[in-house]
């Protein structure tokens, strides 16, 4: 009798696994399927990482690509669907920085603009260069951006307002971040907010204008990058909503009192932790 049960069970199980199964399939077009588990883990992930970093004033595309990585999901397919998260999550930042009149316009459109061109041609020439490589130069990235939280100390200039001078200067940032961003799947804002700060701007002001950057470079990219494979819709679909929710979490926590002194530390241990592993993957 506990035998026939046990096959009853067994057979009830596999029923709702090719359940899952099909509908996964059907979501992504018969493409190769992702497990419910690891889908359901990577979004838990992209909630927690976005609320802390959109706190912080950056996406968190940089954190997302290795975790979405070791988790099995390809660094091509990865990398597309952590630049949409990052889109999502600072459109959302933007916002609120709008609302506190953070974002300097003049300085941010032609950064926008340039680096929204450059990131997909960044993208498409990703696909020229081997797996290892990109993970290298990933790694390479994920320290530097490690340093910068816990060891970027800016001190801020004062300086005379030259629109000449801002769109120029927007343009060469753009070109540099855009395309950097687009070849290793990030926003780039990692690469703007040191040069901004670095010329003069106040550190909140640079963070929020450089947010919004990121916005029309991450959904570049993200497109640069869609058009080179396939993407797991269900995903994409769960991570999305995740890291919708956490972006509004974030962005009502933004205000409490946790340090971001605190949050750049534990960001910056972060990244170091990761670029560890992943290099030890290549070893």
């Amino acid at each position: 009798m506990s035998s026939y049960s046990d096959t009853l069970k067994g057979i009830r199980k596999s029923q709702g696994n090719a359940v899952v199964t099909r509908w996964c399939q059907n979501l992504n077009g018969g493409n190769e399927i992702i497990s419910l588990l690891t889908i359901i883990v990577a979004s838990i992930i992209v909630f927690i990482f976005t609320t802390v970093l959109t706190m912080a004033g950056i996406g968190a595309a940089f954190i997302i690509i290795p975790t979405f990585y070791w988790l099995g999901i390809p660094l091509k397919e990865a990398m597309a669907i952590a630049l949409l998260l990052n889109g999502f999550s600072m459109i959302f930042a933007s916002i609120a920085n709008a609302k506190h009149k953070l974002i300097i316009y003049k300085v941010a459109i032609p950064i926008a603009v340039v680096a929204t061109i450059f990131s997909p041609l960044g993208a498409y020439s990703s696909q020229f260069v081997p797996k290892n490589v990109l993970v290298w130069a990933f790694s390479a990235f994920l320290t530097f951006a490690g340093s910068m939280m816990l060891f970027y100390k800016p001190k801020q200039k004062e300086r005379p307002e030259n629109t000449a001078r801002d769109i120029k200067r927007g343009g060469i940032i753009g070109a540099f971040a855009g395309y950097l961003g687009g070849i290793l799947g990030v926003g780039g804002g990692n690469f703007i907010i040191p040069v901004l700060v670095g010329g003069g701007m106040d550190p909140k002001k640079a963070s929020g204008t450089t947010a919004f950057v990121v916005v029309f470079a991450s959904l570049a990219g993200f497109l640069g990058h869609a058009a080179l494979g396939s993407i797991n819709m269900t995903l994409l679909i769960f991570a999305s909503v995740a890291s919708i929710v956490g972006a509004i979490l974030g962005a009502n926590m933004m205000n409490s009192k946790l340090k971001s002194s605190q949050v750049k530390v534990v960001i910056g241990i972060v990244l170091y932790v990761v670029a560890l592993k992943m290099v030890w993957g290549l070893l």
